[in-house]
């Protein structure tokens, strides 16, 4: 490798210079200010590069070859003109080829798993991984997209997310609001563990019910929890305010006797004991109560917390399914940032969600349910703005 310098008036004519003889191959190695013009009469700027040899040789170029001298304060400088390359960019270019086929490399937990992400689905997948989606269809579902999705799209990273946002779309359940007609009535138990908010989430919608949607229905609540300290005068508290009827079941031969009581609401809700999942005589007791509603029809929603993981989230399922769950509300949205765990949840189960609580305040903190709400909660990890 041949060391060559350079001189111009100015960096800029200096590099202009090189560049007109030595093609790319040579490397910037300096560029310095060699005499100022208060003492010679001009500036003068030295800029030397190192050249390949096989560079030159390939150029037929002598090793050394003068093009001019330039006499700069009584000293003679040998001035080559040779080719300045930047391999800043360059660098910079390879640097981000490495990051990206590193995060490209998938190890999933599983080892039946064996996908190499395209770069262009690294950031998406990052985004199921953050989110705690579901392994197993986290790789159907990237598997599906690489074979499917038209190479056209796959430069445009917004694109990409659209397309990821409709498949998600295509499998959350969701059960659509609709409103009763005058004369009808609906009959919904809300069941689940302790301290998921069943009771507050049941104050929300008796709220909505009654006073926020276009007609004025009537409301009704019943609870069956006897159990919790203060659990019937939390709902004391919030059915005085709204002025609803509260009944107070404690034995199952009662509840029929208080639904009957509310014959003239269209809407009535039961809270139920909470209990853990693991505590299966609580959870036979809801089934004592349904026996001796013979033929009226009741929905059942299980209320379940956002912010615990994904196999918690299938125990508490599968403790509760002996009770015939219908519906799916999720409770405490605002209090995690992983929402992957909810969709796969919901389409794993095959049932539909009914409402998101995304908060404590009563009734304003409550989100009818609705695919692109929770797949925006998904992209950005965090509610959207109201």
């Amino acid at each position: 490798m041949n060391m060559l310098s350079f001189l111009g008036e100015t960096p800029t004519i200096a590099l202009r210079n090189a560049q007109k003889e030595c093609g790319e191959d040579a490397i910037v190695i300096s560029t310095k200010k060699i005499a100022d013009k208060k003492t010679s009469g001009k500036d003068m700027y030295e800029v030397v590069v190192a050249l390949e040899e096989e560079y030159e040789k390939h150029q037929k170029m002598p090793k050394q070859r003068m093009v001019k001298q330039t006499q700069v304060n009584d000293v003679t400088q040998t001035e080559f003109i040779a080719q300045f390359y930047d391999f800043k960019a360059e660098i910079l270019k390879m640097q981000e080829t490495i990051l990206n086929v590193q995060k490209s490399l998938w190890s999933p937990k599983s080892q039946l798993f064996d996908l190499t992400i395209p770069i262009e689905f690294v950031d998406i997948y990052n985004l199921f991984e953050q989110n705690e989606f579901d392994t197993e269809m986290t790789y159907t579902i990237l598997k599906k997209t690489i074979q499917q999705l038209p190479p056209t799209l796959k430069a445009h990273p917004t694109k990409i997310r659209d397309f990821f946002k409709l498949i998600l779309r295509r499998i959350i359940p969701i059960k659509h609001e609709v409103p009763l007609r005058k004369n009808q009535r609906k009959i919904v138990m809300f069941v689940g563990p302790t301290g998921v908010g069943k009771t507050t989430t049941i104050a929300k919608l008796a709220a909505r019910c009654a006073y926020k949607l276009d007609m004025d229905y009537k409301v009704g609540i019943i609870t069956l929890d006897s159990f919790r300290v203060g659990a019937i005068e939390q709902l004391r508290a919030y059915t005085t305010i709204m002025r609803l009827p509260l009944e107070v079941v404690k034995k199952p031969e009662e509840l029929i006797e208080a639904i009957i009581r509310l014959k003239d609401c269209n809407y009535i809700f039961i809270d139920t004991a909470g209990s853990s999942q693991y505590d299966f005589d609580k959870i036979d007791l809801i089934n004592e109560y349904q026996t001796h509603l013979e033929e009226i029809s009741i929905e059942k929603t299980l209320v379940l917390p956002a912010n615990i993981k994904q196999t918690d989230l299938q125990d508490i399922y599968k403790s509760y399914s002996r009770v015939g769950i219908n519906y799916l509300t999720f409770t405490k949205l605002d209090e995690t940032k992983s929402f992957g765990n909810l969709i796969s949840f919901a389409h794993k189960t095959k049932k539909s969600v009914t409402y998101f609580s995304v908060g404590q305040n009563v009734p304003d903190d409550l989100i009818v349910a609705d695919s692109n709400y929770l797949i925006e909660c998904f992209m950005n990890q965090h509610l959207p703005k109201r």
